[in-house]
């Protein structure tokens, strides 16, 4: 999808019958009503498409083929004798099996980028397993510093799912600009558990650096104080303290001695981290949410509130960023989808970010116009 977002042709290779596993997690649901028009479901019907599978395919043509099937078989191939790119998660040994082994389709198109992506690597004493999302936060120890004290948690978004996909698309754009130069294809390679423990940041030099094994600390950062989530009279309030000028601003700002009891170095805070929470949650007390942004804001300290998904996409700054596209879908008709979290500028100034995307596809919907396609081309 990140690829299609950036112009790609994206042709996304389904199985028939019931394609992409996604289209069948939900709910909800959306069916169509009528001509331009659908309505939420909780079961699935005939038809009916998963706002799960509308998240992460826009900008995708699909087609359905059988692969253990001779002919379509041979349609895949001359769709990767076309190709720039193959992107495939199967687990290991998949497509050998299929006789899609990745020497054979490089002698094919020699200039292919191949990105395998695996739940746990290609290779290795466990490369064969099989991976899900929440399987691999658990493993790449993202759920073991995260959520509140004693309670391992996962992320609320597929991030290891996500992550993998971002990692893959950084590898084959790499790989593409390599092209350019050597005029050779590459085989790419990443994993959920690869993807995940690549943004371990801090909390992994924690443990290879330090020795230190980090553990859930819920709203507040391990490393700098105060720095997470306060309360205030209606609400929680968020602040980030990043530097010593910021903790005298902060504390000028609310009458607090900067210095007092031994708080006066981030250091010493941390140490000190929950007699730091309480100190504030009983400063911001008699505020309200609205008004304690507003000083935060005067003060120059870094805050902000804790919004619910609605509050988020009716906000005038994520629509200012174009972080909501309308498509048109061709059987549930006109769709609000998350947009792209990428703009670009020309020299100028222009804006030149795309405006136009294709709505996520439905099963086979574009088998007639990719045939017609590869076969033009012979």
């Amino acid at each position: 999808m990140m690829l299609g977002d950036l112009g790609a042709r994206v042709i996304k290779v389904e199985a028939p019958g019931h394609g992409d596993d996604t289209r069948r997690w939900g709910p909800p649901f959306l069916a169509p009503l009528g001509q331009r028009a659908y309505e939420v479901r909780r079961e699935a019907e005939q038809g009916s498409e998963s706002t799960y599978f509308l998240s992460a395919n826009r900008n995708k043509a699909s087609i359905a083929l059988d692969l253990k099937t001779p002919e379509d078989r041979e349609t895949l191939l001359r769709l990767i004798d076309r190709a720039d790119v193959l992107v495939e998660n199967f687990r290991t040994g998949v497509l050998e099996r299929l006789g899609l082994d990745f020497d054979t389709l490089l002698q094919r198109n020699p200039r292919l980028i191949a990105l395998s992506i695996t739940g746990f690597g290609h290779d290795g004493p466990e490369g064969g397993r099989s991976g899900y999302d929440q399987i691999a936060q658990g493993e790449a120890g993202l759920m073991s510093f995260t959520g509140p004290p004693d309670q391992p948690a996962k992320v609320g978004t597929p991030i290891s799912d996500i992550l993998a996909g971002m990692y893959g698309a950084y590898g084959v754009l790499a790989a593409l600009h390599e092209r350019e130069r050597t005029g050779r294809g590459q085989i790419v390679r990443t994993s959920l558990l690869a993807a995940t423990i690549g943004v371990h940041a801090f909390q992994g030099t924690r443990w290879t650096c330090a020795g230190e094994i980090p553990v859930p600390e819920g709203n507040h950062h391990v490393s700098i104080a105060p720095y997470g989530l306060f309360r205030c009279a209606d609400g929680e309030v968020q602040i980030a303290i990043g530097s010593e000028r910021l903790w005298r601003d902060f504390c000028a700002g609310f009458g607090i001695d900067p210095g007092m009891d031994g708080l006066g170095t981030n250091p010493e805070r941390v140490a000190r981290r929950a007699e730091v929470i309480e100190l504030i949650n009983r400063v911001f007390a008699e505020w309200s949410t609205e008004d304690l942004i507003a000083r935060l804001d005067q003060i120059g300290v870094p805050a902000g509130r804790v919004r619910s998904l609605d509050e988020v996409y009716e906000w005038e700054q994520t629509r200012s960023q174009r972080l909501l596209i309308d498509v048109d879908h061709s059987s549930l008709g006109r769709l609000v989808l998350p947009g792209p979290p990428l703009r670009f500028f020309s020299p100028d100034g222009e804006e030149v970010t795309r405006t136009e995307h294709q709505a996520p596809p439905t099963l086979g919907e574009h088998q007639d116009a990719v045939l017609r396609w590869l076969e033009a081309a012979q």
